[in-house]
């Protein structure tokens, strides 16, 4: 029996290791290295190893284990501390639960068996339930908690303390309920574990219920962010169509204007007034410089934008080699949208950055398809979850049947956007 054990723990170990790291990952959108599963297992091995020989008490061998799965998100799989945290609890509170609840059954059932060979194919029988049972909960689990890396996690820490909580309990019940193998069968200790049971179910469906809600709230931020975003891009696309307006009187009264300054000048010249003439070409040129964009893209209102959000920067190389085919295709309030958002974000990821910063913008047209690339220098750390900004450029892209991708390399962050510019979306 003890060697039959001893396999049971050996599956049960090996199974657990691997469906905590897919759980992890699948929870928080990174893929999976083989590296994650060999590695985490093997500590996970060394810790259960270790409390045996020292005689660890199960609930600080589950706290050194949970740290380790913490340490794996965290560093290796490069998710946020709140986020690493959350996963590796709910990770280990579902397996701790379902093998409460296996446990509650095999107490209420198994010991009238013992001394039977049948023993022994119920025990595998119970073993393959609990990895089943696990599956179940981690996948009910996903359907209401999983993001990725562009998914909104406001106020995620909140949920670790519920989680904690059922965590705790559980770990109470299987510490004073399940710590020997009565091996007598009584009604009394059949309705112990039934309530136990009960119990145990209960706490997984509150659970489930508060990760619900919590989709719930996390909805509602979105909306109300991407609410207060199409709101500002909408009044800087106003700002925006009023300077155009405003630029465009300016230069035609210039061009009105531009026989007379020209008779004047001409009459300095024959005059024999130089200075004067100088003087008043360098007036001139000055109402010129401030007519005209700081660049040129073919669409007033992304050349007055980007005037708008590059001109204040300082520190930052600036290159931008775009132009907008005519008819573009795209309209005006999309445009402001996807220009904003993506110069919001590379000016911020380069004042981040402590080192050389650098802005580059390009366009490039593939038949019906346009190709705008936003790349910036931003810091060598992990990137924050994407927020409201990409989620917009992101819908613009899809509303013009385009697609969006991101990609970081070291200090190198790129943001590619493509767009169907035809008529006939």
């Amino acid at each position: 029996m003890d060697y039959f054990a001893l396999f049971l723990d050996g599956i049960c170990l090996l199974g657990q290791g691997v469906m905590h790291i897919l759980f992890v990952s699948r929870l928080t959108g990174k893929k999976l290295k083989p590296l994650h599963f060999a590695a985490y297992i093997l500590l996970l091995t060394v810790l259960q190893f270790v409390s045996v020989r020292l005689s660890l008490s199960g609930t600080l061998s589950i706290a050194a284990c949970v740290l380790e799965l913490y340490a794996v998100s965290r560093f290796w799989m490069r998710n946020q501390p709140s986020v690493s945290w959350l996963a590796a609890v709910l990770a280990f509170y579902i397996s701790q639960l379902s093998l409460g609840i296996i446990n509650s059954v095999e107490a209420a059932l198994f010991p009238r068996f013992i001394g039977s060979p049948l023993l022994y194919l119920l025990l595998l029988a119970a073993q393959v339930l609990f990895f089943a049972l696990c599956i179940g909960c981690y996948y009910a689990v996903l359907k209401f908690l999983a993001w990725t890396e562009d998914s909104h996690t406001p106020y995620i820490g909140l949920l670790l303390f519920p989680g904690l909580f059922f965590f705790a309990s559980e770990l109470y019940i299987l510490e004073t309920a399940y710590s020997f193998f009565a091996p007598i069968v009584s009604l009394e200790e059949v309705g112990k574990h039934s309530t136990l049971l009960l119990l145990q179910v209960m706490g997984l469906a509150a659970l489930l219920c508060t990760l619900y809600a919590y989709r719930q709230l996390r909805k509602g931020f979105q909306a109300q962010a991407e609410l207060i975003s199409l709101t500002q891009a909408a009044q800087a696309q106003k700002i925006y169509i009023t300077e155009a307006q405003a630029r465009y009187e300016r230069t035609k009264a210039f061009r009105h204007d531009i026989k007379s300054h020209l008779s004047l000048l001409d009459g300095l010249l024959k005059g024999g007034k130089l200075e004067e003439s100088r003087q008043y070409l360098e007036k001139l040129e000055t109402v010129s410089e401030a007519l005209s964009f700081p660049y040129q893209t073919g669409n007033p209102i992304v050349d007055i934008l980007l005037g708008e959000k590059l001109e204040p920067t300082k520190g930052i190389d600036l290159e931008v080699s775009l132009v907008l085919p005519k008819p573009c295709g795209i309209d005006d309030f999309d445009l402001c949208i996807l220009f904003a958002n993506a110069l919001d974000n590379a000016i911020t990821a380069c004042r981040a950055d402590d080192g050389a910063k650098a802005i580059r913008i390009s366009g490039k047209q593939q038949g019906d398809f346009y190709l705008l690339t936003f790349e910036n220098t931003c810091s060598d750390e992990p990137l924050p979850p994407a927020g409201t900004g990409l989620s917009n450029i992101k819908a613009v892209a899809e509303k013009y049947h385009g697609a969006v991708l991101t990609e970081k390399d070291g200090r190198q962050f790129n943001l590619s956007v493509l767009l169907n510019i035809s008529s006939n979306h």
